[in-house]
């Protein structure tokens, strides 16, 4: 089943790298209170993910700071290794949540699997972008082809 608008997040065990190194957090800690803007992309280094919706949220997440949003957070079906890497490349730093769902159990919790197999990538997670308050989802948007509905530029026209 697909989350939908006015759904709480599920739970699930995601990953952050910590200075100790991987720790594992809980989906609903890490996004469960205050406002949240959740974006998630197919894969961490991938062409769309690092020229465009990546980038969006690094350049403008002070104008979503602005607008009452307390965290920002990105998942990906990754380890956290990569996420770190990724976040570091494009120089994240404390700004945005880089969140590691390596076995993608947040992303079939969420109901937004991509099944990216026939290009040599297996399960991934769809390129979807959320506002999460409180834990309950109030705005969601999925890109199943492209990338324009999940930009920060699109979700600062719905705050």
């Amino acid at each position: 089943m697909t989350i939908e608008v006015g759904n709480a997040l599920p739970d699930a065990t995601l990953r952050i790298m910590t200075t100790d190194g991987p720790s594992p957090v809980s989906a609903k800690e890490m996004l469960g209170s205050g406002k949240v803007v959740l974006f998630a992309v197919p894969g961490a280094f991938t062409p769309g993910c690092s020229n465009v919706h990546l980038p969006g949220f690094v350049e403008r997440g002070a104008e979503l700071r602005e607008k009452g949003v307390d965290r920002i957070a990105c998942v990906a079906v990754n380890d956290p290794f990569v996420m770190h890497a990724w976040g570091q490349a494009h120089g994240v730093g404390d700004d945005i949540l880089m969140l590691a769902d390596g076995n993608g159990e947040f992303t079939e919790a969420m109901g937004m699997v991509l099944d990216g197999s026939g290009f040599g990538l297996g399960r991934r997670s769809k390129r979807y972008a959320a506002i999460v308050e409180d834990g309950v989802v109030t705005s969601l948007d999925v890109d199943e082809k492209g990338i324009d509905l999940t930009t920060c530029s699109n979700l600062l026209l719905r705050l």
